[in-house]
């Protein structure tokens, strides 16, 4: 079946349903429209800031290529990613494969507390399985392997897969359930010659050190591999969480016919004006995106794109106040490539603790303040490798990352900073004498 119009539905809790509006295909079949239904625009709250609470057709903004798709605003957060369009290919099978059914089939499981229904006065969305519990974490890493090797799987393996399957990103990945709460798994690759699971889970640990807010995280041992398990944070118990993606955020903020500037001083700027205030102001979460952003130049994190941070909005209203979500996917991208997906600051993608220390204004910091978030964060990462052995990462393991978080542009950027190259008052100009009469 075909789904050429569905319906985009709010649900916050497990007996709250309410249709947000409709959605189209439109673009030639490669975009996703939203319109609001009267009741959202009366009693709801717009979904991200370029949809505002306005009785009109919102289409996706810019030019699409032909081989891209991209659903408008906030819906776009709510389709499956590379893992979860796999899944949906080889599991469900739909005859077409427009955004239309990946963000259908997508189930009720998705990212947030958006759904996507077949009716505009019920909520009837896809149903998958059930979600796998704990104990059935090797059952379940057995049926991601078939379908990484594209080998058949039986129909309970498909419904074993299809609960929670079609989450986003690349990594292999489902949804199982601990102690009555989701969580995602990720197993490894099968061209992953490194414990790529365990060294998540050490990395975002570590990160837990330099006091940066992460996802709960655990190891789960499987019969030749590791997986790591990630507590959902757009979840609390029966409690669904509206989110959406710092990409979408600062794609909100562009303005038409510009390119969004995706980078962290952007999203700091942006946090600073609509972020929820804690503390009696709202620079705790911006002070915190420095941390982040320090912390992943240093530990070699350069796949820290748009989609890897995320806004949460714990009490959604007119006014479209948010809050930096927990840290997630956070761990070395073994590249040494120089150069992060966010850009920095004044230099752009450039991987320097100068390009961090560029923009410290942006985020609500002077330059005194700024080194000294630097200087915490250097502490920690020096002490990485002693971490990671003692979480159980292999001495070859830590001997492959060492290559470039302890080689020498890294290395050397922790033990060269010096807070006062950066805190030092510029010297000042001599006054130009002025010539009489």
């Amino acid at each position: 079946m075909r789904h050429d119009e569905l319906y985009l539905w709010h649900i916050p809790g497990p007996e709250q349903h309410r249709c947000v509006g409709r959605l189209r295909l439109v673009v030639s079949g490669r975009g996703v429209s939203l319109q609001y239904s009267q009741d959202w625009l009366a009693h709801g709250f717009p979904l991200s800031e370029d949809l505002p609470l306005v009785d009109r057709e919102y289409l996706p903004q810019g030019r699409l290529a032909a081989d891209q798709a991209r659903a408008v605003g906030a819906v776009d957060d709510a389709r499956p990613d590379r893992w979860g369009e796999r899944v949906i290919r080889y599991i469900v099978r739909p005859d077409r494969l427009s955004l239309m059914e990946y963000l259908f089939y997508a189930g009720d499981d998705r990212f947030g507390a958006l759904g996507v229904s077949t009716s505009a006065t019920a909520y009837l969305p896809y149903t998958g399985g059930a979600i796998a519990r704990h104990e059935m974490a090797q059952q379940l890493g057995d049926v991601v392997a078939k379908v990484e090797a594209s080998e058949p799987v039986s129909e309970t393996e498909r419904r074993m897969l299809a609960g929670g399957g079609s989450l986003g990103g690349a990594q292999p990945k489902a949804l199982i359930e601990i102690d009555g709460e989701e969580w995602v798994i990720k197993f490894r690759r099968r061209d992953d010659p490194l414990d790529s699971q365990l060294i998540e889970h050490a990395t975002m640990t570590l990160a837990a050190q330099a006091g940066i807010r992460v996802a709960e995280t655990r190891v789960i041992p499987l019969a030749r591999s590791n997986a790591v398990a990630i507590r959902r944070f757009d979840r609390e118990g029966p409690r669904r969480i509206h989110g959406i993606s710092a990409g979408t955020a600062l794609r909100a903020e562009a303005a038409a016919g510009q390119e969004p500037d995706l980078s962290y001083p952007a999203l700091a700027r942006l946090l600073r004006r609509v972020g929820v205030a804690r503390d009696g102001a709202n620079l705790c979460d911006v002070r915190e995106l420095f941390r982040r952003m320090v912390f992943n130049i240093l530990m070699d994190n350069t796949d820290d794109h748009e989609k890897n941070h995320a806004l949460l909005a714990f009490e959604p209203d007119r006014h479209g106040r948010y809050s930096l979500s927990p840290a997630y996917d956070v761990l070395p991208s073994q590249g040494a490539h120089g150069y992060q997906e966010f850009a920095c600051g004044d230099l752009g993608h450039e991987s320097s603790l100068k390009n961090a220390m560029s923009r410290h204004q942006d985020f609500g910091l002077n330059a005194v303040e700024a080194a000294a978030e630097v200087a915490q964060v250097i502490c920690v990462v020096n002490g990485w490798r002693a971490h990671f052995e003692a979480v159980g990462v292999s001495r070859g393991d830590v001997e492959v990352l060492a290559r470039s978080i302890d080689g020498d542009e890294l290395r050397l950027q922790r033990e060269r900073f010096s807070a006062e190259a950066f805190t030092q008052p510029e010297p000042k100009r001599r006054a130009r004498r002025r010539p009489f009469g």
